[in-house]
C-alpha cells in the first residue's frame, strides 16, 4: 500500500498562493508602497519564511489593480529610478476586511484540529 500526501513544498506553495492577496493588501493599507518594498517586507516580517519573486509579485499587483483593490501611480524622485507605488482603494479595504475575517476563521479551525486533545 502506497501512502501519498501533500509534500511540504507543495503545501507551502499553495498556502502562499492563497494568502498573497491578503499579505499585499495588508501592506498597502496604511501607506503607499512600491513592489520591491512589498516583497522585501513580506520576507522580513516572515523572517524569511515567505518570499515572492518578481515573476509572481508584479503580475499579482497588476491583477489587484485591475480589480480596483489597489491603485498604482508612478513616482519619480531625484537620483532614483521611477517606481510605481500602490495604495489600497475603498473597494480594497472592503476586500481586506473580508479576507482577514476568513483567514482568522481558517487559522482558528486548523488550530483546533491540529492542536491535539
Amino acid at each position: 500500500m502506497t501512502v501519498t500526501y501533500i509534500g511540504a513544498h507543495i503545501l507551502d506553495r499553495e498556502l502562499k498562493k492563497g494568502s498573497a492577496e491578503l499579505l499585499i493588501l495588508s501592506l498597502v493599507e496604511t501607506r503607499a508602497r512600491h513592489g520591491y518594498e512589498i516583497g522585501s517586507l513580506i520576507e522580513q516580517r516572515s523572517n524569511g519564511g515567505l518570499k515572492f519573486n518578481v515573476a509572481s509579485l508584479y503580475p499579482l499587483l497588476y491583477r489587484l489593480e485591475k480589480r480596483g483593490w489597489i491603485r498604482g501611480r508612478w513616482v519619480e524622485k531625484a537620483g532614483q529610478r521611477r517606481r510605481r507605488y500602490y495604495r489600497l482603494t475603498a473597494a480594497g479595504k472592503k476586500v481586506l476586511a473580508e479576507q482577514r475575517s476568513s483567514w482568522r476563521e481558517f487559522v482558528a479551525a486548523v488550530n483546533s484540529i491540529t492542536s491535539g486533545e
